[in-house]
Formats: C-alpha cells, structure tokens, sequence
C-alpha cells in the first residue's frame, strides 16, 4: 500500500458565505476514503464553521446540512484545526467551537504546512 500523504485544506469563508463552506469537507472525505490524511484548518472567517450550532443552519441546494457533511469528513478520519489568533480576532472563545475542533496556535500551521505533501486553500 502506497504511503499516506497529507493534504491540508485551508479555510477562510465564514457562515456568511455558506457556500463556499462544503468543499473543504467534501474533498477531506474524498481524501480519507482515498487513504490520505486530511486536516481541514480554519482561520479568519472560516472557524465561524465550527462554532457550536452553526453548520446545523447551513444547507446549500440539494446537499445536506454542513453538520452532516463535517461529520462525514470527520468519521473518515479529517482533523478539524482552528486558528487561536482568528479567534481572538473575532471575539470568539475556546468553548464556542464544536467539540470535534481543536484550537491551535499559529505555529501549528506553519509546522503542518511545512510537512504537508499538498495544501488547498478553499
């Protein structure tokens, strides 16, 4: 079996603008399934995605809500990573994200980044 890569798929859109929010998981899930190592990392507006109650709102067309697209991308086996300095820019705790969502510093980014084999800003 051939090596796991690591794809990181940045997100910037917020609750604003929902769809723009549903392919970063789409394409997480598509990774894991592809036997990949997903991590959706949210900054700016995009950690409005993982505050609590929030993706529940969002349906797009014909898909299903964000929350169950997230929680298909999270059952494969994505990383869901939230930007600390974001949420101190938004005025937004620790406690406001979902619990699936890890907040990390910025350093955090750069780390993955650096030893990701692909990155995707959405």
């Amino acid at each position: 079996m051939a090596e796991k890569k690591r794809i990181v798929y940045l997100l910037t859109s917020g609750t604003d603008t929902p769809e723009r929010l549903y392919a970063p998981f789409v394409l997480a899930a598509t990774a894991a399934a592809m036997g990949q190592e997903p991590i959706v990392y949210a900054f700016i507006k995009g950690i409005t995605a993982f505050k609590k109650g929030e993706a529940e709102k969002i349906r797009v067309g014909g898909f299903p809500t964000l929350k169950e697209v997230m929680e298909q991308a999270r059952q494969a086996g994505t990383r869901f990573l939230v930007c600390e300095q974001s949420c101190m820019l938004l005025g937004l705790e620790r406690g406001d994200f979902i619990e699936e969502a890890e907040v990390v510093g910025a350093a955090t980014l750069n780390d993955i980044v650096l030893s990701a084999d692909a990155v995707v800003s959405v």
